[in-house]
């Protein structure tokens, strides 16, 4: 197992840095910096697809023929560790990394050819529409029904927990298609738009403040069966393989060590204004064990790159990364909050007067308690260790 780059890969990597150097806009780094959210906001996210797609380099996870890049496995992770480091945002994943594969493994060339340039383009900006208020970690119990109606099916239920409803224009859905068969194998993947008649979007504003997830109504919702992706009742095949990339498709430990490197920042700030901040060296000693635990998942990440270099989807190494990266994000989440104290309470930044960066301090306790959700979505960490227990350990 060779863990080091080429000298060819080490050259890419100076090419992706000074191409972020020259084309990453200050403003695009200041707001992803003071983002709260899971996702930063979706003018931001669209603006950088822009200038990523311009370059040819907005789907390095895509094939040459729909707009990828052709990268091999290393380039692909040095690309996303360059971005991370230079401040770059996540683009938002639910179109580019989620739908799109299952649209490119399972979709007909006619879906293909209409939904990926679109996607990649931005015009179609898309939700995810898999929990329902009954229904999360345990999936297959959903009961969004889509009941057959000639050429269409009609949909009554909802989902929830929708990140972006509000903004999406699609939301690809997991629906019940079939009652009278065990739950994994009555479920269809469906595509619809936001716009249909019937469709309501009621807003859910996290403890956070952040307003980035809903619950969507479907009351006698039309939907062309041509909409479908695959076949009638083979949605759960789709569902888990889309689940794959949600929750380990990319790399995240560079984006978590430039988390670090500002609440570093912080602390430097603090000492350098609060006699005696941090004297036994507790926080300190914190911020060496999570050094210590980034660069494990550091090696780890290259080894998985190692095993993958050949191509592939994820596979259980996704659930294995899920938990990691969640862990080692609220540790850093977690100690920012305490190293702010009492100056987390002002969340609103007009209100702040530390002297601290108002507009960094005040996504602090919001990135925290926005972290805590990571224990939950894209699978619970409950979930990711039975997967794991299953399909690596044998047990």
């Amino acid at each position: 197992m060779d863990l080091s780059f080429s000298p060819e890969e080490l050259q890419f990597q100076l090419e992706v840095r000074q191409f972020l150097k020259e084309n990453l806009p200050a403003h695009i780094v200041e707001a992803t910096k003071n983002n709260s959210s899971v996702f930063v906001e979706k003018e931001i996210a669209l603006e950088w697809q822009a200038i990523l797609l311009e370059k040819g380099w907005a789907v390095p996870q895509w094939p040459s023929e729909h707009g990828g890049t052709d990268w091999t496995a290393a380039q692909k992770y040095l690309f996303s560790k360059e971005c991370y480091l230079a401040g770059a945002p996540m683009l938002i994943p639910m179109g580019l990394l989620m739908l799109a594969p299952v649209i490119m493994a399972f979709g007909t060339e006619q879906q293909k050819a209409e939904l990926l340039p679109k996607i990649l383009s931005g015009e179609q900006y898309w939700c995810q529409g898999y929990s329902e208020p009954g229904a999360g970690s345990d999936l297959a119990s959903l009961k969004l029904k889509a009941e057959s109606d000639g050429d269409d099916y009609v949909l009554n239920g909802s989902k929830i927990w929708t990140t972006h409803a509000h903004l999406a224009d699609q939301i690809f859905c997991l629906v019940r298609t079939d009652n009278d068969c065990k739950p994994q194998h009555g479920i269809s993947f469906l595509l619809v738009d936001m716009d249909s008649p019937g469709i309501t979007v009621d807003p859910i504003i996290t403890m956070a403040g952040d307003h980035e997830v809903n619950q969507v109504f479907f009351e006698n919702v039309r939907v062309p069966k041509s909409n479908r992706i695959g076949e009638e009742n083979k949605g759960w095949t789709y569902a888990k393989y889309l689940l794959e990339f949600e929750r380990g498709g990319g790399f995240s430990g560079d984006r978590i060590r430039h988390e670090l490197n500002h609440l570093k920042e912080l602390m430097r700030e603090e000492k350098a204004r609060t006699a005696g901040f941090d004297k036994g060296g507790v926080l300190a000693r914190k911020v060496a064990r999570l050094e210590i635990d980034l660069k494990s998942l550091e090696i780890t990440e290259l080894r998985i790159l190692s095993s993958v270099s050949d191509g592939g989807n994820p596979g259980p190494e996704s659930s294995i990364m899920k938990l990691i990266y969640t862990r080692v994000e609220q540790d850093v989440n977690e100690l920012a909050a305490a190293v702010i104290g009492y100056q987390g309470i002002a969340m609103d930044p007009q209100e702040d007067d530390s002297g601290l960066r108002p507009d960094y301090i005040s996504s602090v306790v919001p990135r925290y308690l926005n972290s805590r959700a990571a224990s939950i979505f894209g699978g619970s960490l409950e979930v990711q260790r039975n997967i794991v227990a299953k399909m690596v350990l044998g047990l």
